[in-house]
């Protein structure tokens, strides 16, 4: 008897295991061979995309310059890789204001060379918080790419000039 409840546990364990494992299967996503020549790319919504294409790889896309000074021209280099298999072309870049003025490099950036987008910001008028976009337009697997900006612009302080004393009150002080 024990050995007949012992049989029956081992056959319904092996039986519960086959069925759980052909459920997996069946639930498994089917994965997919890539083709030669092409990447894999997370888009925004999450979703991998297989590509040749040119792919931006920025170490950061926010800058935040913290307090400024409101007078001067403040810049920062946004830097970045093509991580795609073809040359990367930057076909524009525009700010979203006149303060703003971005420069880019003009040449095709090659799979996995190196290059900057420099932005530079005038803070002279400006005062107060600040959050600009520059969109740069360009063949990568996303066309369109935003990286941004932000500070704060203090009023400057002007040197206090140094009043000459009259012979009034110079006679004053005798």
């Amino acid at each position: 008897m024990k050995k007949f409840f012992l049989l029956l546990v081992i056959l319904s364990v092996t039986a519960f295991t086959v069925q759980a494992q052909e459920a997996a299967k069946e639930a498994a996503p089917e994965v997919k061979e890539m083709k030669e020549g092409t990447n894999l790319y997370e888009d925004e919504d999450g979703n991998m995309i297989e590509t040749a294409k040119p792919i931006f790889q920025f170490e950061k896309e926010t800058h935040d310059f913290g307090d400024l000074e409101e007078g001067p021209k403040y810049d920062h280099e946004f830097s970045f890789k093509n991580i795609g298999l073809e040359p990367l072309v930057i076909t524009g870049v525009k700010a979203s204001c006149g303060c703003t003025t971005p420069e880019w490099p003009k040449q095709p950036i090659m799979p996995g060379e190196d290059a900057s987008i420099k932005v530079i910001y005038n803070t002279k008028g400006r005062l107060n918080k600040f959050n600009k976009a520059i969109t740069i337009t360009s063949n990568a697997v996303t066309p369109t790419k935003r990286l941004y900006i932000k500070g704060n612009v203090n009023p400057s302080t002007p040197d206090q000039p140094v009043r000459p004393k009259s012979m009034v009150e110079e006679g004053e002080e005798k």
